[in-house]
């Protein structure tokens, strides 16, 4: 199974970028969606999630309100869109996939598959 997440640039302060992820190599609609993040010198920490069928999702406080996470089963892939950035979501974002996923699991622990990471910068 690998997933691939890109989207990630540099943007300033206020702007904003779309994450993906591309699932391949097996059944998308296993798993939830996880998106993480880690900032430098910094741990991993959760970030968003989305169930296997898209009804449910969930944030981390700091980004509620300006993130939404969504998926389409039918392209194999999760998004992330990402508004009114700060300087303070800068960082490596990951995707991860989990097919013990139930509302309110946040990992990091316990996932199946990891994307390689695509970095977000945002400039003050």
């Amino acid at each position: 199974v690998q997933l691939q997440a890109f989207g990630g640039g540099l943007v300033q302060a206020g702007g904003s970028l779309r994450l993906s992820c591309a699932v391949s190599g097996s059944t998308f609609s296993d798993y939830g969606m996880i998106w993480f993040r880690q900032a430098p010198g910094k741990e991993r920490e959760f970030v968003a999630a989305i169930s296997r069928g898209g009804i449910s999702t969930d944030y981390v406080d700091s980004v509620k309100g300006r993130f939404t996470i969504s998926r389409d089963n039918a392209k194999n892939t999760v998004y992330l869109q990402m508004n009114t950035l700060k300087p303070e979501d800068t960082a490596v974002y990951y995707c991860a996939a989990d097919s013990e996923y139930r509302d309110g699991r946040r990992g990091p622990g316990g996932m199946d598959y990891w994307g390689k990471g695509t970095l977000v910068t945002v400039s003050s």
